[in-house]
């Protein structure tokens, strides 16, 4: 099975997302060759979806943007679909819901280095154009930042039903707790409602964690400094902080992960881990 999505050149003047693809591209792959029969079957997190269905939606992701058709099937019996966009999501996944694994898996391969290719062919003005994502029109290299952000997310979708943790640090990883610690301020001040002149720290823990600050004063924002005296700290890993960041976990399921710990005004706090998840 030959799935890993390999360098085909080493130019100095890539945008820095290119090599994170390559890095999150090919730890998936090489995750993927640690699975077995009853891993690929496992749920995952994601109502409806098996750990194989993340594989097949990054294919059909990455199939797409190669100017590929999405796949022409039905997906109105699933009652996980809800949205038009989760139905465009869901039909590459519900086409590969019969293709033996190990297919996906190549399918993958062959999809990702391909890509790899059409991206480093690509001039800095195309990386620049301005363009539809999914979070609203950017240019294209901040949309490969969101492509990132999404394998590295199924990533780790993957290894917590599968008891593999892993890829928690390095640039993807980087990119991803980027991602998310930009968002706590929205959590915080408009999701959550947290009272003006309160701060929460987050102590986001391992070799990508940082601790920080959101305080919210007038609006919430990151502080400078670490107050003396804050509202409310959030001890977590990165996994537990992506869980929830991604809508993975409830409040309860951080809890009673071990991975989380909370000090300061409960109920400020409960209100943060109720409101963290951010992605559509």
């Amino acid at each position: 099975m030959n799935d890993r999505a390999e360098a085909t050149t080493d130019a100095d003047d890539e945008p820095p997302v290119l090599a994170c693809l390559e890095v999150v591209w090919t730890s998936v792959a090489d995750l993927a060759r640690q699975l077995d029969d009853d891993d690929w079957l496992t749920p995952s997190e994601l109502a409806g979806w098996s750990v194989k269905d993340c594989i097949s939606h990054m294919v059909g992701v990455e199939s797409a943007l190669l100017g590929e058709p999405v796949p022409d099937v039905s997906v109105d019996h699933l009652d996980h679909v809800t949205t038009d966009f989760a139905a465009m999501i869901e039909k590459p996944v519900e086409a590969r819901r019969a293709r033996p694994a190990g297919e996906v898996v190549d399918e993958f391969g062959t999809a990702t280095r391909r890509r790899l290719e059409a991206l480093r062919a690509m001039t800095p003005e195309e990386w620049a154009v301005v363009g539809w994502s999914p979070v609203g029109q950017v240019p294209y290299a901040q949309f490969m930042e969101v492509r990132v952000f999404d394998c590295w997310m199924h990533e780790q979708d993957i290894r917590r039903a599968t008891g593999r943790p892993g890829h928690l640090e390095g640039p993807a990883a980087e990119l991803a707790f980027g991602r998310i610690r930009s968002a706590m301020g929205f959590v915080v001040g408009k999701k959550a409602a947290a009272p003006q002149g309160s701060t929460v720290v987050f102590d986001i823990q391992g070799p990508v964690g940082d601790r920080f600050t959101i305080e919210v004063a007038d609006r919430a924002s990151e502080a400078a400094d670490e107050p003396a005296d804050p509202t409310v700290v959030l001890e977590m890993s990165l996994s537990a902080f992506a869980a929830l960041g991604g809508g993975r976990w409830d409040r309860d399921a951080a809890l009673a992960s071990g991975e989380v710990a909370i000090s300061g005004d409960e109920d400020l706090a409960s209100a943060v881990l109720d409101a963290m998840a951010f992605t559509p």
